[in-house]
Parts: C-alpha cells; structure tokens; sequence
C-alpha cells in the first residue's frame, strides 16, 4: 500500500504540480488548502507525511504545526518562502522534520518526501529499541540501562526524538538550559563525549552520535 501524504497549501497551482508528482512517485496525495480545515481533517485521519506551507488562511502553518504536534508525530516537511533564520528555528522548536524554500523544483519536493518517510521507518525500528521513561527520566537501550546524568539525559532525549535532524551546539545548549542545568557551550562536547562512550558500552561497534563538520552533531542508529 503507497504512503499517503497530505499537501497543505493554498497556491491552487503550486499545490497541483506537487500533487502530481508526488502521484506519479507512487504515493497517494491529497491537498487542503486552507490551515484550520487541514487541523479537522487530521484529528480524523492522520496520513503518512505532510507537506505544509507556513502562509496559510484561517490558520498558520506553524500553528497547524504545533497543534498537530499535540496528538501525532507524523513527519512534517514545511514549505516556506520567508527564509529567514528564525522560521527555519522556530520550526525545529515545534517539530517540523525538514524544509523546502520557495522557489523548490518539484522533484526537490519528491526526494524530501523519500528522504523523510525513509527516516521515519528508521525511527519507528529505534523506537522499538529505546525504551524512555519521562517520568523517571530514565532511559532503556534493549534490555539494558543507560547510567545518564540529568544533562546527558535531556541531550540524549532531545537528539533521540529527532532522529536524523542536526542539532547544533547552541541549539543543544538551548535544550539542555530549559531544565535549569548549568550547562556551559564548551561543555556540550564533553556531554557528547561521555554520552557515547555509554551508548558504547550496550551498542559494541555502533556509531550512534555522529558528528557532522561545521554544524554539530545528529542522532542516527
């Protein structure tokens, strides 16, 4: 059975040749194209990816967003034309998955709908693996314990959740701080460091942090 994939875009002609290629790569499409219509289709049925632009009527996309973040966490692909820093920002914040920049050439749109329904299945084998308790802020990999510190918790947490996506060390830092930890910048790599020297020990032979030059790090099994 293909993938169905949701296009949320009010561009009648844009979100058309979408529709048609995303067709003709073998998945199922259907277009919305207004944001608060997009919300009530979703809390009925939720497909396999949506593509979302942020500029929609009745309700944004980064709402939409979010609101969808609530109940489902279905890969989201956000379609922008605003691309300044802080969208691409706020929209890892809220949980989007990946980004297209208008003007995007259609089979652009078609290597990231791959692309992210590949990482999907990915995660949802490693979640099958690692086992987290928020209440107890404890951590399972298999059937063995991860010995974390609260820090090294909220990192692992944080990049484990959003498997496959670069984190960068202020990004890091921001996500450790809103515990209150008294985590310094430079002190980010040391945490890395440590963290996968226990990932290590119940994962023999298994890159699990991987460091990506001049960006920061990514969490991939």
């Amino acid at each position: 059975m293909s993938a169905s994939i949701l296009i949320v875009e009010d561009e009648s002609d844009l979100s058309s040749v979408m529709a048609d290629y995303v067709t003709v790569a073998g998945y199922t499409a259907r277009v919305i194209a207004d944001g608060l219509e997009a919300l009530v289709s979703l809390r009925l049925s939720v497909p396999d990816l949506i593509v979302l632009d942020i500029m929609l009527p009745n309700l944004d996309g980064l709402a939409l967003c979010r609101a969808v973040r609530e109940f489902s966490e279905v890969p989201i692909i956000m379609v922008t034309a605003r691309v300044q820093e802080i969208d691409r920002l706020l929209g890892l914040e809220i949980g989007a998955d990946d980004y297209l920049c208008k003007p995007f050439s259609p089979r652009e749109l078609v290597a990231r709908v791959k692309a992210v329904l590949r990482r999907s299945r990915k995660q949802d084998a490693e979640a099958r693996l690692i086992e987290i308790d928020e209440a107890a802020r404890s951590v399972r990999i298999g059937a063995q314990s991860l010995d974390l510190t609260p820090t090294e918790y909220s990192l692992f947490v944080a990049m484990a959740m959003r498997s496959g996506v670069i984190f960068s060390r202020a990004q890091l830092l921001d996500l450790a701080s809103r515990d209150n930890l008294d985590v310094a910048d430079r002190a980010i790599d040391s945490h890395i460091k440590n963290l996968r020297r226990k990932l290590a020990a119940v994962l023999p032979g298994t890159e699990v942090i991987h460091s990506v030059y001049g960006l920061g790090y990514r969490f991939e099994l």
